[in-house]
């Protein structure tokens, strides 16, 4: 960190000092020179070549940074030797940079280098806006762009089917660049963000204390924390005050490692499960024996600024140098680094480190094919080659764009057309250890670079352990899973990840979690109860095994029964005066044609199809007209006998047997006629009706024609009112059994049947039509039979002693 100085413009600033050392970027400068001095010293990589190098602390800070940055470039010290010659000039000595660690920094240090074309290539940028060539021409670095990374983090989201994710930034152009990207993205995956917020870089306990409130009212169980370590320890040590518990973090490549979260063991019941990515690491041989040669009293010790606050800082004690202003005891010279375990010594996880000691080995083979370029074959413009011994930093740009090669751990080491290497990270999850201690155990790999086709992301989800030391899957979305049979319904006001989850409507299912809309079932299918699966619609008919059909077809065959009774009871007592008296060939006629309409009533009842549809309608008319013309016949017969029994009339011999035969035959031809006609040009066929809200398929007949359906009632209805018309005008004859009445009474019953039939037809929905059709033929043959006959049949069975010729012949007077 860096104290700033105040800025009043009222006097010359002081200059500024940093406080505070970090043990990590510290080791991360020990690599560094690690790396050059074992390349001097093997010299196979550039022999007869001294590498130099001079070092600068930018403290974190972007000021600092440039501070360092135009220093570099204004000094005139030699940084590069050869064969003893010494490189000197007023444009600065510094062919290349290697830095800054933050992306922030980076920017400001990449803008100024790019106007001299001085190559920088940094090990821990990694801020995707830095991939931009046309603004940053002559940065690249060892570490892959967050653009990677974010890919990686959304590919993780995916697997995992988060669709409800928090996302915590830096107040850095790391964490909100990052940050930003990865919301897109996630966006992108129909996925949402359930909150973004901003850890600033000086935070009061008010600042993040709003924004542990916000993750809790957000109901987010999977947050990512896209920031430097420094400022995601801000916020887990609120975190830790207020008690969070219970949240997936995902780290971002910054602090996915960092020992400085890891390593207290305060934040184990938080971190503890948590899970990022983290770059490569390496196992740099030799280099934690270089890392602990440090001492003091040591060669070089007294040239080495760094060495002396180090020092203090491991031990807590002082040198004695400076000031002790916190009256530190005095060291006492037998500190020994390798009894201290710290940040600094540790080598486990060199992944920061590792970056640094490539790009110290990528800029040593530019320079190595600068200096074995041969003349007529080299890579600039006219092929020619650079001038080795007068290093221009715009050919050593040039000539790091072109390394490529395999370094001795099998990575492959270069730079795409945007500066940035291969992008290849190991995913690594926060485990106890047995000692108690945090593990960062790999349990996955994104490599960026696979072929088309294979999975970018791969993980072995066997070994993971998440938050709360769980083994299953934290769940983290807005609202929950909506199961098959039912849709997602979105919430007004309310990402689209919010949702309730609806019912499919009937006729509709959805087979599927978190359907977005139900499927409609083809036409004769339905959805079942569960509104999982179509099934077939229930097919529904006036059917024999139904309740309704076996009691129509009893009263139907009762009907029948009685009037095969009657039959046998007239032909018994045939020659008695009662059924003599009025043509008892008409008697017989009529009680086949009853018994004909009885038993067609059962035509209607069972599964229609195209003969029983045909046959239903035209038995029912031709019989009915059969009827009804018999009856027409008695009425006629009643009624003429009755005006031929006056002094002088002949009528009679005008209504004899034979004539009565001929307007039945007449009569029930006409029917005939009809009902031929409508069976040739547009006959009943069956047909299927499938309400739009019914589990059912109904089968019906369609009528073919509804003028010919009509045709046939409207006619059998003109023959009715006609015989009700001359029965009411013989009702009042002067006989003792007046047949007239009888039949007079059984019109009325049967005209009224079929007047009201009609209205009630057409309102009656599905196979109740069919039901009400058969009620009207089953009515009105019961009214013709138990009117006309009835009475008869009383009279025969128990008052014998009225059915004679001389009671039946009597006259009386009517009133």
């Amino acid at each position: 960190m860096v104290v700033e100085p105040s800025l009043t413009f009222a006097f010359k600033p002081p200059p500024t000092h940093c406080t505070r050392f970090n043990f990590r970027t510290f080791r991360w400068m020990q690599t560094m020179i690690f790396a050059i001095e074992e390349i001097n010293r093997e010299g196979r990589l550039l022999p007869n070549v001294t590498l130099g190098y001079k070092i600068y602390d930018s403290c974190s800070t972007p000021h600092q940074a440039l501070k360092a940055a135009m220093e570099l470039m204004g000094s005139e010290d030699t940084l590069v030797a050869e064969s003893g010659l010494h490189q000197s000039s007023c444009r600065g000595a510094v062919p290349v940079v290697i830095g800054d660690g933050g992306s922030t920094q980076s920017l400001v240090v990449a803008r100024f280098l790019g106007v001299f074309h001085v190559p920088q290539v940094s090990y821990f940028s990694s801020c995707a806006c830095l991939s931009d060539k046309d603004e940053f021409p002559a940065f690249l670095r060892t570490m892959p762009s967050d653009f990677f990374q974010v890919d990686a983090l959304v590919q993780l989201v995916k697997h995992f089917g988060w669709t409800w994710v928090g996302v915590i930034a830096g107040d850095d152009a790391y964490g909100r660049g990052g940050a930003n990207i990865f919301a897109d993205e996630v966006r992108k995956l129909g996925a949402c963000v359930a909150l973004h917020e901003i850890i600033p870089k000086n935070p009061a306990q008010t600042a993040i204390s709003s924004i542990i409130s916000k993750i809790l009212s957000s109901r987010a169980r999977v947050i990512l924390v896209f920031a430097v370590e420094q400022d995601a320890a801000a916020l887990f040590d609120e975190a830790l005050r207020e008690g969070l518990t219970g949240i997936q973090w995902l780290a971002s490549e910054a602090w996915s490692t960092a020992a400085v979260l890891s390593t207290p063991k305060k934040y184990q019941p938080i971190l503890q499960g948590s899970m990022g990515f983290a770059i490569r690491r390496a196992n740099i041989p030799g280099l934690r024996d270089f890392l602990l040669r440090l001492h003091p009293s040591g060669p070089g010790a007294t040239e080495d600024p760094f060495l002396i606050p180090f020092w203090e800082e491991v031990f807590q004690c002082s040198l004695g140098v400076q000031q002790n202003v916190n009256a530190k005891p005095l060291c006492t010279g037998a500190e020994d680094l390798k009894s201290v375990a710290n940040i600094y010594s540790d080598v486990s996880q060199l992944r920061i480190s590792y970056n640094v000691y490539k790009a110290v080995y990528a800029i040593v083979y530019a320079f190595r094919s600068m200096r074995g370029c041969e003349e007529g074959k080299g890579s600039l413009v006219l092929q020619a080659c650079p001038d080795a011994l007068s290093i221009q930093p715009w050919q050593l740009l040039h000539y790091i764009k072109q390394v490529e090669y395999f370094n001795s751990f099998g990575d492959e080491i270069k730079f795409d057309e945007n500066g940035d290497p291969v992008a290849v990270y190991d995913l690594v999850n926060w485990q106890l250890s047995p000692s108690g201690e945090i593990d960062f155990v790999t349990i996955g790999k994104f490599d960026e670079t696979v072929t088309s086709g294979q999975q970018k992301l791969r993980i072995q989800e066997e070994d993971i352990v998440w938050n709360g030391n769980q083994t299953k899957v934290p769940l983290s979305v807005c609202s929950n899973i909506c199961p098959p049979g039912t849709r997602k319904a979105t919430r007004p006001n309310f990402p689209i990840c919010c949702h309730d989850c609806v019912v499919c409507t009937a006729g509709e299912i959805s087979n599927q979690t978190d359907a977005i809309e139900c499927a409609p079932c083809l036409p004769e299918f339905w959805s079942n109860a569960e509104r999982t699966a179509c099934v077939p619609r229930q097919v529904e008919f006036l059917s024999f095994s139904d309740t309704m059909g076996i009691t129509l077809m009893a009263i139907s065959l009762t009907g029948a029964f009685c009037t095969c009774v009657v039959v046998f009871i007239f032909s018994y007592h045939r020659t008695t005066p009662i059924v003599r008296a009025n043509n008892s060939e008409l008697s017989f006629l009529l009680l086949f044609s009853l018994t004909l309409c009885f038993l067609c009533s059962l035509t209607f009842i069972g599964r229609p199809s195209q003969w029983s549809c045909m046959l239903r309608q035209t038995a029912f008319g031709i019989t009915f007209v059969l009827c009804i013309s018999c009856i027409l016949g008695k009425t006629i017969v009643v009624l003429m006998a009755f005006k031929a029994s006056l002094p002088g009339s002949r009528l009679m011999r005008w209504f004899g047997p034979a004539r009565q035969k001929a307007i039945i035959g007449f009569c029930t031809l006409v029917q005939v006629i009809i009902c031929t006609v409508w069976l040739v040009v547009a006959p009943p066929t069956p047909r299927k009706l499938i309400p739009r809200e019914s589990a059912i398929v109904i089968l019906l007949c369609n009528e073919g024609s509804h003028a010919a359906f009509g045709l046939v009632l409207g006619y059998i209805g003109l023959l009715a009112c006609l015989c009700l018309l001359l029965a009411f005008l013989a009702r009042k004859l002067p006989d003792n059994f007046n047949e007239a009445r009888l039949i007079t009474f059984s019109m009325l019953i049967f005209c009224a049947v079929w007047v009201a039939f009609v209205p009630a037809y057409i309102s009656s929905p599905g196979k109740y039509s069919t039901v009400t059709e058969v009620f009207a033929i089953l009515a009105s043959s019961y009214g013709l039979l138990g009117c006309i006959f009835a009475p008869k049949c009383h009279m025969i069975l128990f008052r014998p002693e009225k059915n004679t010729r001389k009671h039946l012949m009597s006259r009386v007077d009517k009133f």
